[in-house]
């Protein structure tokens, strides 16, 4: 059997775009950080000119950080940003603050959380409990 050396050149060609075709692909899937592992922010919490203390949520494909720690007996707001979102968890339940909710798919929403005892947690959730997110107060 004779492979002509034209028909060998379209094999190799064909086999190396291929190749760099998947690592292109896994590398690319790489650069996100997965948002369900649990992050949890600490310190970076802000207080407003009112005295209220502001805690940054990012809801996309869940929400980002998973667990929040924020200072007690202080009234505080959640920030909840999100940007092209259009899944579920932009349909935001916190049941503590019978709040339920569908967030914008793009904007900001502030939820007003009044004091909180210290070692008091507050969960929030899209409403299928597919993605989930935690606020421990110290």
């Amino acid at each position: 059997m004779t492979i002509r050396k034209s028909t060998l050149n379209i094999i190799i060609v064909s086999i190396i775009v291929i190749l760099t075709s998947i690592i292109a692909i896994t590398l690319l899937g790489k650069k996100d950080t997965p948002i369900n592992k649990d992050t949890e922010v600490m310190g970076e919490n802000t207080i407003n000119e009112d005295g209220k203390q502001i805690l940054n949520l990012f809801a996309k494909g869940g929400y980002k950080p998973t667990i929040i720690t924020a200072s007690a007996n202080i009234p505080t707001i959640l920030r909840v940003d999100t940007k092209s979102t259009y899944d579920c968890s932009t349909s935001l339940v916190i049941n503590q603050l019978n709040y339920r909710s569908y967030l914008p798919s793009t904007g900001t929403t502030d939820i007003e959380i009044p004091p909180q005892e210290p070692g008091s947690v507050i969960n929030g959730t899209c409403s299928m409990g597919m993605y989930s997110f935690r606020i421990n107060f110290n």
